[in-house]
């Protein structure tokens, strides 16, 4: 079995991490920026006030705006609970219309939200 030249090796390490060097991440396609930690904090503590979750998440949306990003899955969804919890329904609904929208997978899953907003309260 014939042994590989040592500069054949070293020269074909060297292409290997050059060409590795040029890879650039690929760009997402969502805008998560912020969004999963300020989930988190909502479920596990429920810290900061439903106002102050607003402003955090109206900056997420310019940050995605101004980025050419979309907002994630679950974004509208989550916006909207909080407008349900500040009695903003309609701006709830918007959302939740808005996510339905957006990912038409969820279209069951929203349809039943708005259902239970309009149904009467016991």
């Amino acid at each position: 079995m014939k042994r590989a030249h040592p500069l054949r090796l070293v020269a074909a390490i060297a292409m290997g991490s050059v060409l590795v060097g040029c890879v650039q991440a690929p760009k997402q396609i969502y805008h998560w920026e912020g969004f999963q930690g300020q989930l988190y904090e909502h479920f596990k503590a429920d810290r900061s006030s439903p106002e102050e979750q607003l402003r955090i998440l109206g900056a997420q949306v310019e940050e995605a705006r101004a980025s050419g990003a979309a907002l994630p899955p679950g974004f509208r969804a989550h916006l909207a609970m909080i407008y349900l919890r500040l009695g903003r329904d309609g701006e709830a609904k918007q959302e939740l219309e808005a996510e339905k929208a957006n990912f038409p997978e969820s279209a069951q899953y929203m349809d039943f939200l708005l259902k239970r907003m309009t149904a009467p309260k016991p």
